[in-house]
């Protein structure tokens, strides 16, 4: 092994097994990740952060390991770096000085001013005189310039990033090494192939002065630290990460931003001036080949899945290309995924409707008390890195502009929404492929996907290696430690998990395992649910069928009714899944064609080979439904979630004899929708307590008002409460005498359109209960939401009207 700089071969030994010298980098073979394109011996992981010592167990290491940080010895002195110089005194006010030097900021500057000017003038705050005007302006024109120059200034000294210290940076990546590998005892891993491209990609940018843009999942605050950890671990120039402003807390924001944060506002409202200093420092940034960070998702996905792409920050980055200002940026979609997250439990209350806790100094420190949790590893895995700018040369092409990036390309809202979506999918499809699945997924989406109590250890163990070649199947990859057998591979993903998620009933023939806290275990479950999203829709359009009973040759469909309820599913979880972007035929027939190969399913086909009717295979049915089943139990609780989020519109209904036009708040609605769920959980109505998951809710929702099931009035102030109420032609009709909602009509019938794949449940049957008993809940639900809706409008009322006589008495006052 060779000397690292660092004293001694003890030493070095000590040193994560990825060694960085000078320009140098050795590999040394610890581990494998699998994959469906590498199935070989050769080995590609690598644990890149192990342990560092511990003062108790040994001082000496302990004190040696901090004085090689503060000396900066070998690769720890970060001074060999691929990217452009940074850590510099003055490296700040270089930034600050090329921003608001930017033509962009300036221009709008006067523009603003301008603005101002027209509105004195209309007033006659200028004078009168023409050349009392030109005067006036002229000296207004300054004034309000230097004001508005001097508001920049203060916006720019809170938001950029100021990394000037290169001890600092030193002391910090030690900081937030010892933290992580306490925490994530097991390491953080990379593929060695992976990060040997990603240097050889920042290489070329660096000599071409163009940034790297990593676009990483958000699933945890650790997301940042781990990739500035690697960054730094592979002497790659350290991302400027974009940072919502409610992480810029005292003592914390400070660390934060002199190691790698640029803080944002969560909301930029109207504020045009804000908006474009964003979009300057962007361009500065990219324009002095500055690496970037920012995450494709927006926040923390609470429910461990990917969420929809938001594209506030991808909005500017596309913009500084497109204009011109910055001729092209690299884009590496990353993938960061975690044995356990340490914010699981604060994200289960948020779901269940618990308000979200203000980030604190308190809060951000405690999270379970990280410094003793053992959470197992961090895998991180990079694509491959591509042009921003030959992306974009293909969409607009494709929109059919006769136009090139060599000079500014205006896009119309349509078309500039259609290439910010094509690039957000693009970038999640990417992050998809590369993701690892983690044993505590594995084991956790094989616990919510059998029947019965719990799961013995050898069919825990058994399911397990049966979904490892199904996700390899489908093209992914599993994490693998160190070849070791699946059974003891089971064991550590169990121990990780813990007793408050998965525990063992002790006294029996053989350890049995059940899920304690299903909701919380779902987190896991949905880290896989991607891979198999059509397989689940297709299992579910054909439990249309089967749940009715009565033999195969009841439960036999055709493939027009098949593809009739693939596409409504499909429609309906438009925006809560990432779809392959074949289409739904073509998804459809490899579908089946996947099925049909494993003997899940068996095909009736005509003589010309299209699909007939399609039915479970014998071999499916002789062994218990258990592969079909599989794939019904990842989509189930999504069906239930938007069945109650359509169950809970019925409420929405006006009473009789009350007023058509009550518009009700769209937090307060599923606030509303989430008690209702609760409830019918609780009655047995409810196959599934995921299904009052906020976020699936807001999903839900949201489909409805595209689908105009109901229509929505935001505020224009920036804090003002969004309204809806049903549309009318989708408004649920009222017995006339009892007043008692009718199970007829529009929202009923596509109500019922998605409980015909919903889980028929033991104690539970569709039709009547629900025609009854729910809708009589759901009424009571309502008929609360209303008062509450009718008493804030008086409420509003009454401020209003003060507020109009205070105006009022002032006016008088004034005079």
């Amino acid at each position: 092994m060779p000397r690292n700089g660092e004293g001694d071969v003890e030493a070095s030994q000590a040193a994560p097994d990825l060694e960085i010298v000078g320009s140098q980098v050795t590999l040394h073979p610890t581990g494998f990740t699998g994959g469906a394109e590498s199935q070989d011996d050769t080995i590609t992981e690598r644990n890149l952060v192990q342990h560092m010592a511990r003062f108790r167990e040994n001082p000496f290491d302990f004190l040696r390991e901090v004085s090689l940080f503060v000396s900066g010895t070998g690769w720890r002195a970060y001074d060999s770096v691929i990217g452009q110089p940074v850590f510099y005194t003055g490296y700040s006010g270089r930034i600050k000085d090329l921003i608001l030097a930017s033509p962009l900021l300036r221009g709008k500057v006067g523009e603003l001013a301008e603005a101002r000017l027209a509105v004195e003038q209309s007033q006659g705050l200028l004078g009168e005189a023409v050349d009392v005007i030109k005067v006036a302006r002229a000296r207004r024109k300054s004034e309000i310039e230097g004001n508005l120059l001097d508001v920049v200034d203060t916006m720019v000294d809170s938001m950029i990033c100021k990394m000037e210290s290169n001890t600092f940076i030193r002391g910090a990546y030690y900081l937030a090494t010892q933290l992580l590998t306490r925490a994530y005892h097991q390491g953080i891993h990379v593929s060695s192939e992976e990060v040997l491209r990603l240097r050889s990609v920042a290489k070329a940018a660096e000599e071409k002065k163009q940034s790297i843009v990593f676009l990483p999942c958000h699933k945890s605050h650790v997301d940042y630290v781990s990739l500035q950890i690697i960054c730094y671990r592979l002497g790659i120039g350290l991302p400027i990460v974009v940072a919502g402003d409610n992480l810029n807390f005292p003592l914390v924001g400070a660390f934060l931003q002199h190691a790698g944060a640029m803080w944002i506002r969560r909301s930029f409202g109207d504020d045009q001036l804000y908006a474009t200093l964003v979009q300057a420092y962007i361009d500065v940034l990219l324009q002095q080949g500055y690496n970037f960070e920012c995450f494709i998702e927006g926040g923390r996905s609470r429910t461990g899945k990917l969420l929809s792409p938001k594209f506030g920050i991808l909005s500017f980055i596309v913009d500084s290309v497109l204009s011109g200002r910055v001729s092209d940026t690299i884009i590496c979609p990353v993938s960061t995924q975690y044995d356990k997250v340490v914010e699981t439990e604060s994200y289960i209350s948020e779901l269940l409707g618990q308000p979200k806790q203000k980030e604190n100094l308190t809060n951000f420190l405690s999270q379970s008390s990280i410094l003793s949790l053992k959470l197992g590893r961090v895998d991180v895995r990079f694509h491959k890195p591509w042009s921003l700018r030959n992306f974009l040369t293909q969409q607009v092409q494709r929109i059919g502009l006769a136009q090139s990036l060599d000079s500014r390309i205006t896009l119309s809202s349509t078309d500039r929404g259609r290439v910010l979506r094509a690039l957000g999918y693009r970038v999640l499809s990417d992050i998809n492929d590369v993701s690892v699945m983690m044993p505590t997924a594995l084991v956790g989406t094989v616990l919510l996907t059998l029947r019965g109590r719990g799961v013995g250890k050898a069919e825990l163990v058994r399911r397990v290696e049966w979904l490892s070649e199904r996700v390899r199947a489908k093209g992914g990859r599993v994490a693998h430690f160190y070849r070791a057998p699946t059974s003891l591979v089971v064991d550590r993903a169990l121990e990780v998990l813990g007793p408050k998620l998965v525990r063992e009933v002790t006294g029996l023939a053989e350890p049995t395992y059940y899920a304690v806290d299903r909701f919380q275990l779902s987190f896991y479950r949905n880290m896989t649910i991607h891979l198999f999203i059509p397989e689940a829709l297709v299992s579910a359009a054909m439990y249309t069928k089967i749940k009715q009973g009565g033999g195969p040759a009841n439960q036999q469909i055709t493939y027009d009714a098949l593809l009739d309820q693939v596409s409504f599913l499909s429609q309906l979880f438009r925006g809560e899944f990432i779809f392959p972007p074949e289409g739904l035929v073509a998804n459809l027939g490899k579908s089946l064609q996947g099925l049909e190969k494993d003997d899940v399913i068996k095909v009736t086909r005509n003589a010309s080979g299209s699909p007939v009717t399609i039915d479970l295979s014998d071999a499916e049915r002789q062994c218990g439904r258990e592969n079909y089943d599989f794939y019904c139990f990842l989509i189930w609780p999504f069906i239930e979630a938007t069945w109650l989020g359509a169950v809970s519109l019925m409420g929405l209904a006006p009473p009789l004899n009350g007023s058509s036009d009550v518009w009700v708040g769209l937090n307060k609605a599923q606030d509303s929708a989430q008690l209702l769920g609760k409830t019918l959980y609780h009655q047995g109505d409810l196959s599934y307590f995921e299904a009052v998951n906020k976020e699936t809710l807001k999903n839900a929702y949201q489909r409805f008002a595209e689908e105009g099931i109901i229509l929505i009035a935001r505020s224009k102030e920036q804090r003002g409460v969004t309204t809806i109420k049903l549309a009318p032609e989708w408004t649920p009709q009222r017995d006339p005498e009892t007043g008692k909602l009718l199970d007829r009509g529009r929202l009923w019938d596509f109500t019922e359109r998605i409980a015909q794949s919903r889980r028929e449940g033991k104690n539970r049957r569709d039709g009547a209960t629900v025609s009854s008993r729910v809708l009589t809940i759901t009424d009571t639900v309502g008929r609360n939401l209303f008062q509450s809706a009718a008493s804030s409008s008086a409420e509003n009322l009454n401020v209003s009207s003060r507020q109009q006589r205070r105006t009022a008495i002032a006016e008088k006052a004034h005079l």
